[in-house]
């Protein structure tokens, strides 16, 4: 069992992350990994599941080109540790000295040119730890209003996380793909393993694409038609009503249960406790 204390997380802050329920999900897989089959993942996001399970072999996609690029960037050795410090604080001390005010500059510079030095600076330095895009693809994610944000243990503990995920690129082989959940899907095979956590249907979510409920009932039509095992990230109910999307697309699924807090929110008040819900292609 996974300890909490043994937990990666990722250099890239998403609203969702699994980091809390990872001990739940990897109790959750039932797989023997092969020499031929990947521990595959149409919605990577953070990517804090896989690089904590570390399989062998990784297929991780996403349609957030930027996750990927930056993924791909630490992966190649084309953003190290050291350049990444002295990107921060330099950024992060203008940052400070304009009482916030360069965040939009830094944001108006990555809308532009993509780099994906400027995108981790937005991601640790916007709101809440959104991740957001207008339609034109652009980040429109507001300040968060703490322009001391960079300090020297901050920075420290970005770097150090990509230190650490550079050596586990090391051990698995993985690709990653800019690409829709439909083109992943098409490449799984029956020695696969899919791991499904897309955005949950029901609740307030900000996606890099459009997200509604047509895509979902889609993507349950068509992991259902997998030959390989596969595991989804689903939320279950709260306090207040239940997710009907569950039992109308998910028929005749093991489905396991626990409970999680809920992150994405502006105020406290918005963050309420959610039943998470796991669903399995497989009985026990």
């Amino acid at each position: 069992m996974l300890e909490k204390s043994n937990v990666f997380v990722p250099p890239i802050k998403c609203q969702g992350i699994k980091t809390k329920l990872l001990p739940f999900i990897f109790s959750n897989v039932e797989w023997q990994e092969s020499m031929q089959g990947r521990w595959v993942e149409p919605f990577m996001g953070s990517g804090v599941v896989a690089f904590n399970y570390l399989p062998q072999n990784a297929l991780l996609c996403d349609t957030n080109k930027h996750i990927i690029e930056f993924y791909k960037n630490i992966a190649t050795g084309h953003i190290a540790p050291a350049e990444l410090r002295l990107f921060l604080k330099s950024e992060g001390q203008k940052l400070n000295d304009t009482d916030g005010a360069h965040y939009y500059e830094v944001r108006s510079r990555f809308n532009q040119f993509f780099s994906p030095l400027d995108f981790v600076f937005i991601n640790r330095a916007g709101f809440n730890g959104l991740m957001r895009f207008n339609r034109k693809g652009h980040s429109n994610v507001p300040f968060c209003k703490k322009p001391n944000r960079f300090s020297q243990g901050y920075i420290t503990r970005i770097c150090n996380q990509v230190s650490e995920l550079a050596l586990r690129f090391k051990k698995m082989n993985v690709e990653f793909k800019v690409q829709s959940w439909r083109d992943t899907l098409n490449e799984v095979t029956a020695e696969d393993f899919v791991y499904l956590d897309p955005p949950y249907i029901g609740r307030h979510v900000d996606y890099f694409n459009s997200w509604n409920e047509k895509e979902a009932t889609d993507l349950a039509l068509e992991t259902q038609k997998l030959k390989s095992r596969y595991l989804v990230s689903m939320w279950h109910s709260t306090s207040h009503r239940a997710n009907n999307h569950l039992p109308e697309c998910w028929p005749l699924h093991d489905i396991k249960l626990q409970d999680h807090a809920y992150h994405v929110g502006s105020h406290e008040s918005l963050r309420q406790p959610v039943v998470e819900a796991l669903i399995r292609s497989w009985k026990s």
